[in-house]
């Protein structure tokens, strides 16, 4: 990382007051101390740079354009991590914004560099995650008159992002990076679009000097209506059996320390989506770990149905209400009363009707908590079903856990993993049967670990460069990603990435050869499946060492969790490539007795 000393403008002291409280407040870290502090007329790349440093952004995931932006934000000490391709290096920004807690900036040059950040920005989108994204436009006067990589940014962005606009001022730049992260930041977080003609970085403002960090989020919070939310506590003291159905809004809002809070204080079991994962201690007597459609033959969760079906009051905290993580809208009771708290009142009551709690997830549970007081009793023989149901799913699951079958049982990983687990550990998992392995077979720690998952849109390609993006946030966190092999074909190149930028992380990558998702569910529609599912075999291994990382093939399950250890302990990213069982399948409720069915009747 460049840094230049700083050199005091005597007349831009609004400047220099700027830079002083950001680095005192903590919006610039320490290693940005020395940040030049600009003259009077400066270009408006110079000015962007500023701005960036003033939101507390240190590091732009990029490939050296627009490249005016980039020069000057390397003159003021930002690092530049360069991805191979922008998909990735949207993906990248995806995994930092969710684990710092700040706005992650992307950017990327016009024409076929743009297109390639729509799924990244679409995933933040639906999974309400800030990232600004700087994409360089072609010359003003050449605009409309088929210039080279020219096309519609805003007809490209606007089905991904919640806000775009077009800088063609230079005095109004400031105004326009400001506005920018506001709507990333703010409300609902989600992608916003900048987009930069080539020309104008290059002219010359004198109007800037604007002070406020806007780039960590929540950027306001708010609280739900206090009526509401006595109300809520009415009916959670008045109900037989509550229940919390918690999503990832509250990682997304810092609520998971609240949300433990109400569970210990009010005496009440929660269960989480997907995306809901380490909102809570799973192993807390009143925890129900992970639900949705991952609640099939074999799941750690499957026994706490019955729980879930009594309840008579659900209480849905930070979630979408999405397909995936009510098993299409099957898995909660009809006859319940809903509460549901969400930043974003048009979620509210979409799929549920419901008390309304539109407001920030951290301060509303905290409110709902104190108004509680002592009013919800311990209930001894809630524990006790909890634990008998979770003593029956362990001894289902227990000889897969420990199988010594070859190939490998994904599940005999996972039970391996979870030895290694701290609640420092950052877990991130590609889409598809990744996801659904690591969401049922590791177990939360605490209260806010993470485990990160693409499921806004659950596109194939993101666990790799999501756990770079999650390791650049947090450098001394162990990150360990897990990836199917055809997922991992998407970001092979950001092997290099890792190794360019000194990166250390463990891809354990599950190599069964077969687009698993797409071959099971083709059986189960169509009784057999197209010759598109299945791979030549490719030494995943040999590739992460020919981009200068680690590689270790696991062929026998006995070998994976020294593997991992050894890679945890290595300062370099670690690819370990394990051949899995291709006929292995997570448990998805689709898939109950269906796919079994279909199998026998071929054999």
């Amino acid at each position: 990382m460049r840094l230049v000393p700083i050199s005091i403008a005597k007349d831009y002291p609004r400047r220099l007051t700027s830079l002083t409280h950001d680095i005192s407040s903590g919006a610039i870290s320490q290693s940005n101390k020395r940040i030049q502090i600009m003259s009077h007329e400066k270009t408006v790349s110079q000015v962007i740079a500023a701005s960036l440093a003033r939101h507390g952004v240190e590091t732009v995931f990029s490939q050296s354009l627009p490249s005016a932006v980039l020069l000057a934000a390397e003159d003021l000490g930002l690092r530049q991590f360069t991805y191979r391709t922008e998909n990735a290096g949207g993906a990248m920004a995806d995994g930092f914004a969710r684990v710092s807690g700040k706005a992650a900036v992307v950017t990327a040059q016009n024409g076929p560099a743009a297109t390639l950040l729509v799924p990244p920005l679409a995933e933040a989108f639906k999974s309400s995650v800030p990232v600004v994204a700087l994409v360089q436009e072609v010359n003003r006067p050449a605009t409309d008159r088929n210039a080279f990589q020219e096309i519609d940014h805003i007809d490209l962005f606007r089905a991904c992002a919640k806000w775009i606009r077009r800088v063609t001022e230079p005095d109004r730049v400031e105004d326009y990076v400001d506005m920018a992260f506001a709507n990333a930041t703010g409300g609902r977080p989600g992608p916003a679009v900048l987009l930069l003609p080539a020309d104008l970085l290059n002219e010359s403002t004198s109007v800037f000097g604007r002070q406020t960090c806007l780039g960590r989020f929540p950027l306001d919070r708010v609280l739900a209506d206090p009526a509401r939310i006595d109300q809520a506590a009415e009916w959670i003291a008045a109900a037989k059996h509550p229940l919390i159905f918690s999503g990832g809004g509250v990682h997304l809002s810092g609520a998971t320390a609240e949300l433990a809070a109400l569970q210990r204080k009010a005496h009440l079991p929660v269960m989480t989506t997907v995306m809901g994962k380490g909102a809570v201690d799973e192993r807390h007597p009143l925890s129900l770990g992970v639900g949705g459609n991952v609640l099939g033959r074999l799941s750690p969760s499957r026994h706490f149905r019955p729980l879930i079906e009594r309840a008579d009051l659900v209480f849905l905290a930070g979630t979408r209400t999405a397909q995936n993580g009510t098993d299409s809208w099957t898995l909660l009771p009809a006859g319940a009363k809903y509460i549901h708290l969400d930043i974003d009142g048009v979620e509210v009551g979409r799929n549920y009707e419901a008390l309304r709690l539109v407001g920030d997830a951290k301060l509303t549970l905290a409110a709902l908590t104190e108004r509680l007081g002592g009013r919800c009793k311990a209930k001894p023989e809630l524990e006790r079903a909890i634990a008998e149901a979770r003593a029956c799913n362990a001894r289902e699951i227990a000889a897969l856990l420990r199988s010594e079958a070859v190939p490998i049982r994904p599940e005999r990983l996972m039970g391996d993993l979870q030895q290694v687990l701290t609640p420092d550990t950052i877990v991130v998992a590609d889409a598809s049967y990744s996801t659904v392995w690591m969401a049922c077979y590791l177990q939360s720690l605490a209260p806010g670990m993470r485990f990160l998952t693409p499921r806004g849109l659950a596109g194939l390609g993101w666990g790799l460069p999501m756990a770079l993006g999650a390791k650049v946030a947090r450098p001394a966190s162990p990150v360990l990603c897990i990836t199917g092999d055809g997922g991992f074909g998407h970001v092979w190149s950001e092997l290099e990435t890792a190794h360019r930028n000194g990166i250390s992380i463990v891809v354990t990558v599950l190599n069964n050869g077969v687009l698993a998702y797409q071959k099971d569910a083709e059986d189960v529609k169509f009784g057999r499946h197209t010759s598109a599912c299945v791979f030549a075999p490719v030494d995943h291994a040999a590739i992460a060492r020919a981009c200068g990382c680690r590689g270790i093939t696991v062929k026998r399950p006995g070998e994976y969790l020294g593997a991992v250890r050894e890679a945890l302990a290595a300062n370099e990213t670690t690819v370990i490539d394990v051949l899995t069982d291709p006929e292995a399948y997570p448990p998805l409720t689709l898939f109950d007795d269906h796919l079994e069915s279909v199998r026998s009747q071929r054999t």
